[in-house]
């Protein structure tokens, strides 16, 4: 039910229409009252931020109020440690005044004069007794086996001259050495026996020089890769070719032996043998007295080698060999040892056959010897090997000794 009364319009709930007319309640709704105190305290807080802002802007405060203290850092000025020099390894400058020679002998004069290059010092003063050792590069031999030079055989590989005329002798030998303005010799030392026992092998190449050539022979357990590590370290190789002595079969080089009466095996003998590793410059004798007195037994063997582009040594502990003669007329490259250097195996005695090979060389220019990998020889020739150049002499690998075919 609605009442119109003036000009408002009011919608009278249940308990309106129930109450009597006239009759007021106790619970009549209180009337709302703006308070201007609110709106006075909304003001003031508007102001305050207002300012709050203000001073921030003006004073520039990043740390908005929070303590903080300014600290002034300065940039030390720090000295580098010390560097100790260190001259390049095994590389040293040995000074003297111009009357003291240095311990090798040579003196800046000497260089001046060898290499065409003045020695001075780094205020460009001329030096006066002044040696530069410089460390040589490690070298390294040709890989082994090239397959330009390998022969396929129903024993294995055999070397062969590659179809542009390369020879294993050239390709698997170690560069011959620069020789001093002052050499007074060359000498050339092969070391035989390799391979037959580890640790007189392992000696030979750890201990000798890379100068010194190493000859295996036929018989090791693991040929292959000693002469590859033989190789590594920069010694070339030979092969031991097992040769028949006056006392066979008594005294026995070894499986496969070449007879002096055995010419239509020797070939196939010969084969098997040098089928046993690559990598070899060359062949010599082991044993083998009555097999190298015999030229007949002997030729067929040594055209093989002339054949193959190998070289040849006799080991000269037979005064009755016929190889450097049936070489010669092969033009086979050989040559023949000039002494055994452990025919008696006393360090006293292999002293003196080194004293030897230096007076062979001083007086010839060139000198070969052999020697077998006992522990006195390995012991003896090393310590020999050290002082070498300091008396004028230069080691050299057997490649190097051999000059020309048939050298006697």
């Amino acid at each position: 039910m609605h009442f119109i009364l003036r000009d408002r319009s009011v919608t009278l709930g249940h308990d309106e229409l129930t109450r009597p007319l006239g009759m007021e309640t106790a619970s009549r709704p209180r009337r709302r009252v703006a308070a201007p105190l609110g709106n006075l305290f909304a003001m003031a807080v508007a102001m305050l931020l207002l300012a709050l802002a203000g001073y921030i802007v003006v004073v520039k405060d990043p740390y908005g109020g929070e303590p903080y203290a300014v600290a002034t850092i300065t940039r030390a000025k720090v000295e580098p440690p010390p560097v100790e020099a260190v001259d390049p390894p095994q590389a040293r400058v040995v000074e003297g005044s111009p009357d003291i020679a240095p311990p090798n002998g040579q003196s800046a004069a000497d260089i001046e004069k060898a290499t065409g290059v003045r020695v001075v010092r780094g205020n460009g003063e001329r030096a006066g007794g002044i040696v530069i050792q410089v460390p040589q590069t490690p070298i390294k031999l040709a890989v082994a086996p090239d397959k330009r030079l390998i022969e396929r055989s129903r024993h294995g590989a055999l070397p062969k001259l590659g179809p542009d005329g390369s020879r294993p002798a050239d390709v698997y030998a170690r560069p011959a050495p620069m020789l001093p303005a002052k050499t007074v010799g060359r000498i050339a030392i092969v070391m035989s026996g390799m391979g037959l026992s580890q640790s007189s092998t392992s000696d030979s190449i750890v201990r000798l020089p890379g100068e010194v050539t190493l000859a295996f022979a036929p018989y090791g357990a693991e040929l292959e890769r000693q002469v590859a590590r033989a190789r590594e370290d920069g010694h070339e190789v030979m092969l031991q070719a097992p040769m028949e002595p006056f006392d066979y079969p008594d005294n026995d080089p070894g499986p496969h032996t070449l007879l002096a009466s055995g010419a239509a095996e020797n070939l196939d003998r010969l084969f098997w043998v040098m089928s046993r590793f690559s990598g070899y410059i060359g062949v010599m004798n082991h044993m083998g007295a009555k097999f190298t007195a015999s030229e007949a037994a002997l030729t067929p063997v040594l055209k093989e080698f002339a054949a193959r582009g190998l070289v040849v040594l006799d080991d000269g502990a037979s005064a009755r060999s016929l190889i450097p003669a049936v070489a010669g007329g092969l033009k086979l490259p050989a040559a023949k040892a000039d002494t055994v250097i452990d025919a008696t195996p006393k360090a006293s005695a292999i002293d003196d056959q080194l004293a030897r090979l230096e007076a062979i060389a001083r007086e010839r220019g060139v000198a070969v010897g052999t020697a077998s990998a006992l522990p006195v020889s390995i012991d003896r020739i090393a310590a020999w090997a050290k002082n070498l150049e300091a008396r004028g002499f230069v080691l050299v690998p057997l490649s190097a000794a051999i000059a020309k075919p048939g050298r006697v």
